[in-house]
């Protein structure tokens, strides 16, 4: 650079971009900056940036150029244009979907403009194996703040905030914390609950994998508050990124006095330690983890007695999530009137939200509590792409609802879901589009919730086989009418008996498919038809004799050798032999459009190979 002011390339390490080889790219960076002699220039990286669909990504501070879908063979260009010479490189610069213009600038980019972060306030910002980098951020001056007040004052200060537990249920957390102080006890528990397992969900994971010291600073404090000197982290094992680096931040925060005992001569000791899990959904729920972290199979029990007076080894225990704990040191920091300023009357703050599925950008979005599901999904997520229109959206994971069209304009807040039959949920967000069969969403995440049901109480382990059972005869189109009363029973149930959250949460999908999409199940049992054109047993797939040019590719690429036809010979597709995988649609070329996948119709066409017509 032509300056002498210091400048950092900052390239994303969160799992998205690790596994899209960013770590060769930061080493192949620093090699370079050193190879060019730029000793003003220091090549780092961060957790997860947030802007998934788009890595490879990295940051250049301070200007804030961002560059995205990076590859190793970028980097002579990067160092030498931008690094050296002071000319970035546009073409590596965010493409924006809408107005397919360059933007070249992070905070310019329209999924970011819309963000508020406090939970991922550090995210993307901070080096998460360096220590030094939070202290320059001051992430321990909220936990230093909370040491120099009362544990009661600490306790109040959230509850003015409003804070409410960001793992689904949206209890109150000073409420939890001030039912585990007043419990007797000599020997107290504080457990963060990072066992994150909704399929579409990645928040507590990059959140602990990119800012790994405000959750241990917000245990800290919880810790302070409630009375104990313990804690552990429950963490499935499949996230080897974020315990590499807990484990890295829990070592450093210990050498920094910030752990262990006497913290900050404040005379409180919290000692902390990973509890690796093995990957159970049902170990999310609070009396099942307890359950793992003491070597016992996880498995809810019967609530009363509550954590707060009968938890971890019979002793008082506070349970929250990750986020909630994220949350902790900046309001104790800021103060509780900052905080209650976001989001609505009952539903304080910020929610952060794991955008995915048929939207133009996915990735991590941190939003006030109220904002709308249309500034979400299209102000923010760019919209649905390639011109398909909106369907549905299931919020709050496997246990969450899927709402229509028709509640885009709804408020994203704990009341405001509830109301339509959905869940907050831990902040899974799933977007589907027109081509999306809703009864086989439903079947999806119902056979998700059986296969990982623990099975100790009937309603779960029974009714959600016969529900399961029921879904997939109605996607082979041997469902009957009165198939959709039974569901409908079955589900609320299951829903009213279960033990646990896991079983109350499973038959949501079910609920509120059947009270949104009722057509499509009608579709499915008296038309034997899948509207989505997703169900295999319910479609079949057609080659158009007037527009197959008899080009023999869709014949090379089906892997079940389905169709027939030799050169210049219309093909044709054996339907005993299909698959309905559809490899055949995608291969085909654009400009001839030949192959076609119907439900509930019969197309006319030849029933063995015949010469491409002459054009």
């Amino acid at each position: 650079m032509s300056n002498n002011e210091l400048t950092t390339i900052y390239v994303c390490q969160g799992t998205g971009c690790v596994s899209a080889k960013s770590q060769e790219i930061t080493e192949a960076l620093a090699k370079a900056v050193a190879e060019a002699g730029l000793k003003d220039v220091k090549v780092d990286f961060t957790g997860c940036q947030e802007f998934c669909e788009q890595g490879p990504v990295a940051i250049v501070q301070p200007d804030g150029i961002f560059y995205t879908h990076l590859t190793v063979d970028d980097i002579p260009e990067i160092v030498t244009s931008h690094l050296r010479d002071g000319k970035p490189v546009e073409r590596l610069y965010y493409t924006d979907p809408v107005t397919n213009e360059k933007v070249p600038l992070y905070k310019d980019i329209t999924f970011n403009k819309k963000q508020t972060r406090i939970i991922l306030r550090n995210c993307g910002r901070v080096n998460p194996e360096n220590i030094e980098d939070y202290l320059a951020e001051g992430s321990y001056e909220g936990l230093r703040k909370a040491l120099s007040m009362t544990p009661e004052e600490v306790i109040a200060e959230v509850k003015k905030a409003g804070l409410r537990g960001r793992g689904g249920a949206g209890f109150p957390t000073a409420t939890k914390w001030e039912l585990c102080r007043n419990a007797p006890g000599d020997q107290k528990y504080m457990i963060c609950n990072a066992d994150e397992g909704d399929p579409g969900a990645f928040m507590d994971s990059a959140t602990m994998e990119g800012d790994p010291h405000t959750v241990i600073g917000g245990m800290a404090i919880a810790a302070y508050a409630i009375g104990a000197s313990e804690g552990y982290i429950y963490i499935r094992a499949e996230y080897p990124l974020a315990i590499k680096r807990l484990t890295i931040a829990i070592n450093q925060a210990e050498e920094h006095g910030f752990l262990g005992e006497n913290i900050m001569g404040s005379g409180f000791t919290f000692k902390l330690k990973i509890k690796k899990g093995a990957g159970a959904f049902v170990c999310g729920e609070e009396t099942a983890m307890m359950a793992s972290i003491e070597g016992r199979r996880g498995m809810p029990r019967s609530r009363p007695p509550f954590p707060a007076n009968y938890g971890l080894r019979g002793k008082p225990t506070t349970i929250n999530n990750v986020k909630t704990l994220a949350t902790i040191p900046a309001i104790i920091f800021k103060g509780a009137d900052w905080y209650a300023a976001y989001g609505t009357e009952k539903s304080k703050g910020t929610a952060v939200f794991a955008l995915s599925g048929k939207i133009v950008s996915s990735g991590l979005v941190e939003v006030p509590m109220g904002t709308k599901l249309r500034e979400i999904i299209y102000d923010i997520g760019g919209g649905i792409p390639k011109g398909k229109k909106f369907k549905a959206i299931q919020t709050g994971g496997p246990s969450g609802g899927c709402l229509p069209a028709s509640f885009l304009d709804s408020p994203v807040d704990y009341e405001s879901l509830a109301a339509a039959g959905s869940i907050m949920g831990s902040g899974g967000m799933v977007v589907m589009d027109e081509d999306t069969c809703m009864v086989d969403v439903a079947r999806y995440f119902s056979a998700f919730t059986h296969a990982e049901s623990c099975g100790k109480c009937v309603p779960c382990r029974v009714g959600m086989h016969q529900m399961l059972e029921i879904l997939r005869r109605i996607c082979k189109g041997q469902g009957t009418p009165e198939d959709i009363p039974t569901l409908q029973k079955l589900a609320n149930d299951i829903k009213k008996g279960s033990l646990c959250g896991l079983g109350q949460g499973a038959p949501n999908p079910v609920l509120t498919t059947l009270r949104y999409f009722m057509d499509e199940y009608k579709a499915h049992i008296e038309e034997h038809r899948c509207p989505g054109l997703v169900c295999p047993d319910l479609i079949q797939f057609y080659i158009l004799p007037d527009k197959c040019q008899g080009c023999g590719i869709c014949a090379k690429e089906c892997p079940s050798q389905a169709i027939a036809g030799g050169k210049r010979m219309v093909h044709v597709i054996d339907q005993a032999k299909c698959l309905k995988c559809g490899v055949c649609i995608e291969s085909c070329p654009e400009k001839f459009q030949a192959i076609v996948r119907v439900s509930g119709e019969k197309i006319d066409v030849p029933d063995k190979p015949v010469p491409v017509k002459q054009l």
